[in-house]
């Protein structure tokens, strides 16, 4: 797959560029796995406004992704390669021999007709889009879709391009270096998928214009410096001036910019082996 640039007939499109969507098979969704999927903008069950700059963008309908890959030792076939306007990673269409369809994340270099399988059997094959338990998959293989609760499903490692490698396995857990460079303990008996997650390319997409951000959803993000003092603590001063505090603040006062906000002694930290700085 290749990064799609294009013409230069305006300012904006001469450093946009786009994935060529050269791996997706199939344009329409499997109506049977949509359901409809209502906006926020931001805002919670109060309708006050939780998460800044969100709203607007293109209607999506929700794919339902299996996550858990609960059919077991039932091998399936893949019908398709799609887009999915709910993340930054392909999805594949599978088939069950009983004729059940799901859509399952799509790892790199998985093609329509092949079979994956989801087994606890420790002679399964070790192939690309195979989920298995930590305990029998070897040591420096690339995996992704981690579960971390038995039977809850993947919760991690699941966007575009992105990886864990086993390193060593000890006792009853698995030392998994995650794509944020942290070294992290996962139980053996929890699954994962083998394979780097497809549409690799995504980090290198340029967006190129204010507008693509629109439909997106994103709304446009103000700085605080250019602001009134009224509205942000960086706010105000003569001509162009510096935000002036000691470090950067919110807009309601609390320490960001690098700041660390992850509480100390929290239940996670004894899974840590190796922080991510």
């Amino acid at each position: 797959m290749a990064i799609k640039k294009f013409k230069p007939f305006t300012a904006s499109r001469r450093w946009m560029s786009n994935v060529d969507f050269s791996e997706l098979t199939k344009k329409e969704p499997e109506k049977s796995l949509l359901l409809p999927l209502k906006k926020t903008g931001g805002r919670n069950v109060f309708g006050r406004i939780t998460t800044r700059h969100k709203g607007g963008g293109h209607k999506r309908m929700l794919r339902l992704i299996d996550f858990k890959r609960d059919l077991w030792d039932t091998p399936a076939k893949i019908l398709a390669i799609e887009y999915d306007p709910n993340r930054s990673a392909w999805i594949a269409l599978v088939e069950y021999p009983n004729k059940e369809k799901r859509y399952i994340l799509s790892p790199a270099g998985l093609k329509t007709g092949d079979e994956v399988i989801s087994s606890n059997n420790k002679n399964t094959e070790i192939k690309v889009g195979n989920c298995l338990p930590l305990r029998y998959i070897p040591s420096g293989t690339l995996i992704h879709n981690i579960e971390l609760a038995r039977g809850k499903g993947g919760q991690i490692v699941r966007s575009a391009g992105s990886f864990a490698q086993i390193l060593a396995k000890e006792g009853d857990f698995a030392h998994l270096k995650l794509p944020s460079g942290e070294v992290r303990l996962v139980r053996l008996d929890y699954h994962a998928t083998i394979g780097q997650v497809s549409n690799i390319e995504h980090e290198a997409i340029t967006i190129g214009k204010a507008g693509r951000s629109r439909w997106l959803g994103i709304r446009p993000t103000v700085r605080g410096l250019a602001m009134n003092p009224v509205d942000h603590p960086h706010g105000g001063g003569e001509g162009k001036s510096g935000q002036g505090n000691p470090h950067p603040v919110s807009p309601w006062g609390m320490p960001t910019k690098g700041y660390k906000t992850r509480k100390r002694g929290k239940y996670s930290d004894k899974f840590i082996v190796k922080r991510r700085k």
